[in-house]
């Protein structure tokens, strides 16, 4: 079993769940290939990936011929793929959100210790 934790895993699973749907959604007639490399995953996850959101029914295929590829295909989105999307995406912002109010901190707590370290030695015994 995998040492990184499972909320992390479900975290990282939304992330890549948000940006395929998002994917789909603006580009449904994207390669496996492209999106691939749009995501950073290899082909054979995205692949994985694909066929998941295909079996939870949030996305449908469709077959379609143009003049560059001999057969390609279409990604839609189906009604409950795009409540799916939604849903991901208020977890995804709020966890952002989360996170962005930590680094906050963290740079606020960091710009003291500097501030600190760069006063004057009589300065800094005095406060």
């Amino acid at each position: 079993m995998s040492d990184t934790p499972i909320k992390v895993r479900r975290h990282l699973s939304d992330d890549l769940r948000y940006r395929l749907l998002k994917h789909l959604a603006e580009q449904p007639q994207a390669s496996q290939r492209q999106l691939s490399e749009v995501l950073s995953v290899s082909v054979g996850s995205l692949n994985y990936c694909v066929n998941a959101l295909i079996e939870r029914g949030w996305v449908k295929v469709t077959n379609f011929r143009n003049s560059h590829h001999k057969l390609a295909y279409a990604y839609l989105l189906t009604p409950s793929g795009i409540e799916a999307k939604t849903r991901i995406a208020v977890r995804f912002l709020q966890r952002k959100l989360e996170e962005h109010e930590a680094l906050a901190q963290d740079i606020a707590q960091l710009r003291a210790e500097v501030a600190a370290a760069q006063a004057p030695v009589g300065e800094a015994a005095s406060d």
